[in-house]
């Protein structure tokens, strides 16, 4: 496995969270990793309803300060929001970030949507404005099995 992109591995969660949402933290330092990291503390501190609404106004926020708004994905962005909070789930007794990583290595993989999303559907001028259901299987939720975050 290659090493985690982490550019805010230096901060503590509460920092991290205070430096994007102040648009303080430098756009070269927002990584994949990083959106699942802000995923993970934000669903560890309130309901996933929550979590989704703060993460999505936050990005928003952090891509027009930083001049890409149209970066913005809203069904990406919601997606991987429901992937980190199942994986969660399912893994209720891990506290610690890295430990999270190393159970569920998968989320670090950018391209894990094409799973569920055709390119096509993926990429539609619907799916970056708002919420669009999976075309090519079910994203993980609470009343499936979550068995496949299981490791």
């Amino acid at each position: 496995m290659e090493p985690v992109r982490l550019g805010t591995a230096a901060l503590d969660d509460d920092a991290f969270i205070e430096a994007f949402e102040s648009c303080r933290l430098p756009a070269t330092q927002f990584h994949h990793a990083d959106h699942i990291r802000l995923a993970w503390i934000y669903l560890g501190r309130m309901s996933e309803t929550e979590a989704t609404a703060r993460i999505e106004q936050a990005i928003r926020r952090f891509a027009a300060q930083n001049g890409v708004s149209e970066k913005y994905h809203h069904t990406i962005t919601v997606a991987w929001m429901r992937l980190v909070a199942s994986a969660r789930r399912v893994t209720p007794e891990v506290c610690a970030f890295e430990a999270f990583l190393e159970r569920h290595p998968g989320l670090l993989d950018i391209k894990s949507l094409i799973q569920y999303y055709s390119a096509a559907r993926l990429e539609g001028v619907e799916a970056r404005a708002g919420w669009v259901e999976p075309d090519l299987r079910k994203l993980p939720g609470l009343t499936r099995d979550e068995s496949e975050f299981e490791g």
